[in-house]
């Protein structure tokens, strides 16, 4: 079981960076994958990025590519995404999850795998 909640959402101007934190608690943190996903008003929930277990392979949809990075510390049960050259298009609101599989060697991007889901934080990017 992983109870997850994040924060670091809110208001910047276009060109602006946040960072965002997912805080976790419970044993099986720090052997599932974990994953950023986000949805906008009127859109689908997407994959954003993704990190393995041991936080050496990583994965980006394309949207985030280049502008994103997402890492985890497993000795503090909390994984991050810092978000560079924000644009409007990147406002949503922003969910952490967690794998519902341990030790997988690949972060999945289908939201079907992912068990443990936070309430979200808003990211509002104004122009």
């Amino acid at each position: 079981q992983v109870q997850l909640v994040e924060s670091g959402g809110g208001l910047v101007q276009a060109g602006g960076s946040l960072r965002l934190s997912c805080a976790a608690s419970g044993r099986a943190f720090s052997m599932s994958a974990m994953g950023w996903f986000r949805q906008a008003p009127g859109k689908e929930r997407e994959f954003v990025a993704g990190v393995t277990w041991t936080g050496r392979s990583t994965s980006y949809a394309d949207s985030a590519k280049g502008r994103f990075t997402i890492s985890r510390d497993n000795a503090k049960n909390t994984v991050y995404l810092q978000m560079n050259s924000l644009n409007p298009e990147d406002t949503a609101v922003y969910y952490c999850a967690a794998d519902g599989s341990i030790y997988r060697n690949s972060s999945p991007t289908d939201g079907r795998e992912y068990s443990y889901w936070g309430q979200g934080t808003q990211v509002t990017v104004s122009s």
